[in-house]
Protein backbone atom coordinates (compact mmCIF):
# COMPACT_ATOMS: atom_id res chain seq x y z
CA UNK A 1 0.00 0.00 0.00
CA UNK A 2 1.32 3.39 -1.01
CA UNK A 3 0.50 6.13 1.11
CA UNK A 4 -0.32 9.21 -0.17
CA UNK A 5 0.41 12.98 1.05
CA UNK A 6 -2.73 14.96 1.01
CA UNK A 7 -1.64 18.25 -0.84
CA UNK A 8 -0.63 21.69 0.63
CA UNK A 9 -3.65 23.65 1.29
CA UNK A 10 -4.05 26.71 -0.83
CA UNK A 11 -5.16 28.64 2.19
CA UNK A 12 -3.66 28.60 6.01
CA UNK A 13 -5.16 30.31 8.92
CA UNK A 14 -3.30 33.01 10.47
CA UNK A 15 -3.37 33.93 14.34
CA UNK A 16 -1.03 36.16 16.74
CA UNK A 17 -1.94 37.57 19.71
CA UNK A 18 -3.47 41.35 20.47
CA UNK A 19 -0.56 42.31 22.59
CA UNK A 20 2.22 41.10 20.92
CA UNK A 21 4.73 44.13 20.06
CA UNK A 22 2.25 46.52 21.93
CA UNK A 23 5.37 48.09 24.07
CA UNK A 24 4.19 51.03 21.78
CA UNK A 25 6.24 53.96 20.82
CA UNK A 26 5.58 57.49 22.44
CA UNK A 27 6.40 59.01 18.85
CA UNK A 28 4.17 56.98 16.26
CA UNK A 29 0.71 55.38 16.99
CA UNK A 30 0.32 51.77 15.34
CA UNK A 31 -2.22 50.26 12.90
CA UNK A 32 -2.03 47.03 12.21
CA UNK A 33 -4.82 45.88 9.68
CA UNK A 34 -5.84 42.41 11.42
CA UNK A 35 -8.79 41.26 8.76
CA UNK A 36 -10.60 42.60 6.08
CA UNK A 37 -13.23 41.21 3.06
CA UNK A 38 -16.82 41.72 2.07
CA UNK A 39 -17.12 45.21 3.11
CA UNK A 40 -15.57 44.91 6.83
CA UNK A 41 -11.96 46.02 8.13
CA UNK A 42 -10.74 44.58 11.58
CA UNK A 43 -7.47 46.56 12.69
CA UNK A 44 -5.69 47.04 16.34
CA UNK A 45 -4.38 50.40 17.14
CA UNK A 46 -1.77 50.64 19.55
CA UNK A 47 -1.06 54.07 21.46
CA UNK A 48 1.06 55.40 23.86
CA UNK A 49 0.16 59.23 24.44
CA UNK A 50 -1.22 60.25 21.22
CA UNK A 51 -4.01 62.04 20.45
CA UNK A 52 -5.81 63.69 17.31
CA UNK A 53 -4.65 67.17 16.31
CA UNK A 54 -5.92 69.91 17.88
CA UNK A 55 -8.99 71.02 15.44
CA UNK A 56 -9.11 67.49 13.07
CA UNK A 57 -12.28 65.41 13.89
CA UNK A 58 -12.44 61.82 11.79
CA UNK A 59 -15.94 61.73 9.97
CA UNK A 60 -15.96 58.34 8.31
CA UNK A 61 -18.43 57.23 5.84
CA UNK A 62 -18.09 53.63 7.50
CA UNK A 63 -19.76 52.57 10.65
CA UNK A 64 -17.00 51.71 13.79
CA UNK A 65 -17.12 49.27 16.60
CA UNK A 66 -14.24 50.11 18.80
CA UNK A 67 -13.04 48.45 22.18
CA UNK A 68 -10.54 49.39 24.22
CA UNK A 69 -8.16 46.05 25.35
CA UNK A 70 -5.44 47.92 27.70
CA UNK A 71 -4.30 51.55 28.89
CA UNK A 72 -6.45 54.25 29.02
CA UNK A 73 -8.23 57.04 26.67
CA UNK A 74 -10.82 59.85 26.62
CA UNK A 75 -12.55 60.34 23.22
CA UNK A 76 -14.42 63.51 22.21
CA UNK A 77 -17.53 63.87 19.99
CA UNK A 78 -18.88 66.51 18.53
CA UNK A 79 -21.96 68.29 19.96
CA UNK A 80 -21.27 66.23 23.58
CA UNK A 81 -19.87 68.36 26.18
CA UNK A 82 -17.66 66.01 28.41
CA UNK A 83 -15.37 63.72 26.94
CA UNK A 84 -15.66 59.87 26.90
CA UNK A 85 -13.19 58.09 29.18
CA UNK A 86 -12.49 54.35 28.30
CA UNK A 87 -10.58 51.35 30.41
CA UNK A 88 -10.29 48.27 29.46
CA UNK A 89 -13.56 45.91 28.32
CA UNK A 90 -15.33 49.79 26.96
CA UNK A 91 -16.56 50.07 24.02
CA UNK A 92 -18.27 52.01 21.64
CA UNK A 93 -20.48 52.34 18.34
CA UNK A 94 -19.49 54.93 16.14
CA UNK A 95 -22.17 55.43 13.63
CA UNK A 96 -21.28 56.97 9.94
CA UNK A 97 -20.35 60.61 9.67
CA UNK A 98 -20.49 60.93 13.82
CA UNK A 99 -17.67 63.13 14.24
CA UNK A 100 -15.10 62.15 16.81
CA UNK A 101 -11.77 62.51 18.05
CA UNK A 102 -9.20 61.21 20.27
CA UNK A 103 -8.58 62.93 22.77
CA UNK A 104 -6.14 62.20 24.98
CA UNK A 105 -4.42 57.95 25.35
CA UNK A 106 -2.39 57.14 28.43
CA UNK A 107 1.71 58.29 27.93
CA UNK A 108 2.85 55.44 30.65
CA UNK A 109 1.50 52.50 29.30
CA UNK A 110 0.45 51.33 25.81
CA UNK A 111 -3.30 51.74 25.11
CA UNK A 112 -4.47 48.47 22.75
CA UNK A 113 -7.30 49.13 20.70
CA UNK A 114 -9.66 46.53 18.60
CA UNK A 115 -11.47 48.35 15.75
CA UNK A 116 -13.80 47.24 13.55
CA UNK A 117 -15.49 49.02 10.40
CA UNK A 118 -18.16 48.10 8.07
CA UNK A 119 -20.91 49.42 6.27
CA UNK A 120 -20.58 52.38 4.24
CA UNK A 121 -18.50 53.03 1.32
CA UNK A 122 -15.13 53.46 3.36
CA UNK A 123 -12.44 56.01 3.81
CA UNK A 124 -12.64 59.01 6.50
CA UNK A 125 -12.43 62.45 6.26
CA UNK A 126 -10.98 65.31 7.91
Amino acid sequence: MTLRRRPEPAVRPVGGNLYADAAGSPGAERFDRLAAGGGVEIERIVSQGQASPEGFWYDDAREEWVVLLAGAAELEFEGEPQRRRLFPGDYVRIPAHCRHRVAWTDGGAPTVWLAVYYGGSGGAAP
